[in-house]
């Protein structure tokens, strides 16, 4: 079967169809945006069963390209590319973490965490980024026009784009936020010798200003308004599925900045859902950071408006962001899937993040804010104690060891770190070793 996927918009009055090869992100009818659709009724001619035995015979093998767990799947993501124009770090394929300490401190016995930052970035954005770089390699091949590939980013974004650039030889430009991303995020493009702007603006600035460039010039747009990002990014449903052996969470906790992976997340369960490989949805919530919540906003007032909000300086640098292009899909997803939408303040995601940490995880800030909101939902009663959750930790730890040192360090303004652990400097003798080690363990 020849399975076909193509553009339309999100428009139900409109509707207008592109093929995937189309420079385009908006709809020229209506302006509004575009999402990536698939011939459902071709795919449901296969039974669910087998696409359940060709999953499993795919999965994280070393078959090329199907050892990704995106292009394991590629029938039901991107059919269109080429096996030869395929860009891939074999992303996908997680952990999914039994937080089982965590869990019952927080009064669940049944907790999970997607450990999407063991990826070859570092971050959830490996996933989306195979799916359009992927794209614009065929697209290149086939005749193309595009110059580079470009995105405005608050780091992980990024350095997705420059790791798979680089891989496939294809310029990148990515636009940064001054003195708004970690270190690390901010290395990591400059490592890959991709055209690395600091700009003296926000996220949503940056995000304004790409935009203009890649409409005005053969510079293709890496950003989650291009849905071929999403479709990559919905495979975080499609793994949770099947590591948990085709069954359904009661609830998935994203955290929420530009709001890509709410609709994501919502679209991977809808498409098994309506294949007949797994028989329920489960609730999604959207976490979002007080001091960037337009979406938490929008909820509080049924979604009868959504307003941008000018963003605030928070921890969660990588959601730091108030005016999010995707907030039509979130809010489509949402209520779809019965969802919530909450909000953490700076010292609630830290000492969420804290708190974990402590159980054997490590946790980024983003991934604070929904531990955070997790824990607010269980104690209002929304989670109940037998429910199944899985939270999505979007990135590494490790690429914001700035935040864990000034964290254990009691060094966050207006934040007191309830679980700092500093280290113990003392000197090179036996005695006063010993001392402090009695005095710890017996403590």
């Amino acid at each position: 079967m020849e399975f076909k996927a193509w553009f339309q918009c999100i428009n139900q009055e409109c509707k207008a169809r592109y093929e995937l090869t189309d420079i385009i992100y908006r709809c020229k009818e209506c302006d509004e945006l575009l999402e990536v659709q698939h011939d459902m009724e071709l795919l449901k001619q296969r039974s669910p069963e087998k696409w359940k035995t060709l999953f499993e015979s795919r999965y994280r093998r070393n078959e090329w390209p199907y050892g990704s767990a995106v292009w394991g799947k590629r029938e039901l993501v991107c059919p269109n590319v080429e096996n030869d124009n395929i860009v891939s770090t074999y992303e996908g394929g997680t952990n999914l973490f039994w937080a089982e300490r965590l869990g019952h401190q927080l009064g669940l016995d049944d907790l999970w965490v997607k450990q999407c930052g063991m990826a070859h970035t570092g971050s959830f954005k490996d996933l989306g980024m195979t799916v359009l770089v992927s794209m614009v390699k065929q697209m290149m091949a086939k005749g193309k026009k595009i110059k580079a590939v470009a995105c405005a980013s608050t780091g992980d974004t990024s350095a997705a784009l420059a790791a798979y650039c680089a891989l496939a030889g294809i310029p990148a430009i990515v636009f940064l936020p001054k003195d708004k991303v970690s270190l690390t995020q901010l290395i990591q493009p400059i490592t890959h010798g991709v055209l690395t702007l600091s700009l003296d603006t926000d996220f949503d600035g940056c995000m304004k200003l790409v935009q203009e460039v890649c409409y005005k010039n053969d510079i293709y747009l890496a950003n989650s308004m291009n849905s071929l990002r999403i479709e990559g990014q919905k495979t975080i449903s499609f793994e949770i599925v099947q590591q948990f052996n085709w069954k359904v969470p009661d609830f998935v906790i994203v955290p929420g900045g530009n709001l890509g992976n709410v609709s994501a997340g919502g679209k991977g369960f809808q498409m098994f859902y309506d294949l007949g490989l797994i028989d329920k949805l489960p609730r999604l919530v959207c976490a979002q950071a007080e001091r960037a919540d337009p979406l938490y906003r929008s909820y509080k007032n049924g979604f009868k408006t959504f307003e941008a909000v000018q963003a605030k300086k928070t921890l969660a640098s990588a959601i730091q962001i108030g005016d999010p292009v995707s907030y039509k899909k979130a809010i489509r997803a949402l209520q779809t899937f019965d969802g919530i939408v909450e909000e953490a303040t700076e010292s609630e995601l830290a000492n969420a993040a804290g708190k974990a940490n402590k159980t054997g995880l490590l946790c980024c800030p983003h991934t604070g804010v929904a531990l955070a909101v997790l824990e607010k939902l269980v104690n209002r009663g929304d989670i109940k104690k037998k429910d199944r959750v899985v939270v999505i930790s979007t990135a590494n730890g490790l690429k914001f060891t700035d935040f864990l040192f000034k964290y254990h360090t009691d060094q966050i303004k207006g934040v007191q770190s309830e679980h700092a652990f500093s280290p113990v400097e003392l000197a090179p003798d036996y005695e006063t070793v010993r001392k402090a080690i009695l005095e710890k363990i017996e403590s």
